[in-house]
């Protein structure tokens, strides 16, 4: 497994390394110590699968308040998807900043959230498939989310989007009392 940096504090690539041969390819998409010797050293208590149907569909910025935070990995494993995560962490030299990321069906990079994040994703294709490994059990009352196109961050989506949740459509823009 090759863990890479984002620009953005401790999230990371996770890229898998494939031992080939005529019937395929073999490879670690978990290993306790490797994730602990890269500093992440979380326990997964959820995995969860979303499916979305049509390309340019938009999930997120999704995130929990303390202290019910949550660290995440994301994979794509039908389609492909343009991963994005905001560091929403005041006391993080990133503070306010996004990263993205295309995670496809192809390429089996992984990307590793930390606490503190936002989260959410545009998919590329029709019939998207996401799997979430997460840290913390969903509490309703301490969801929230930022709006996906909120001025403050300029997230640069690749596609106009088609489809959203009305929850999802309602998240306001960016206010540091809210997290």
């Amino acid at each position: 497994m090759i863990f890479s940096k984002t620009k953005l504090s401790n999230a990371c690539i996770i890229e898998i390394e494939k031992e080939e041969d005529d019937r395929g390819f073999f490879a670690r998409i978990w290993d306790g110590k490797k994730f602990l010797e890269n500093g992440i050293n979380d326990e997964f208590l959820q995995y969860s699968i979303s499916l979305s149907k049509k390309k340019g569909t938009i999930r997120g910025m999704h995130y929990q308040k303390k202290p019910f935070e949550e660290s995440k990995i994301i994979r794509c494993t039908r389609g492909s998807i343009f991963d994005v995560i905001i560091d929403l962490r005041p006391d993080s030299k990133t503070f306010k900043e996004w990263f993205g990321i295309e995670l496809s069906e192809n390429n089996y990079r992984c990307l590793y959230i930390p606490k503190g994040f936002a989260h959410g994703f545009q998919t590329l294709e029709d019939n998207s498939e996401v799997i979430y490994q997460i840290s913390e059990m969903y509490k309703p009352e301490y969801a929230k989310g930022i709006c996906w196109n909120d001025k403050f961050f300029e997230i640069k989506w690749p596609l106009i989007p088609t489809i959203m949740s009305e929850k999802d459509k309602k998240f306001q823009k960016f206010d540091i009392k809210n997290i």
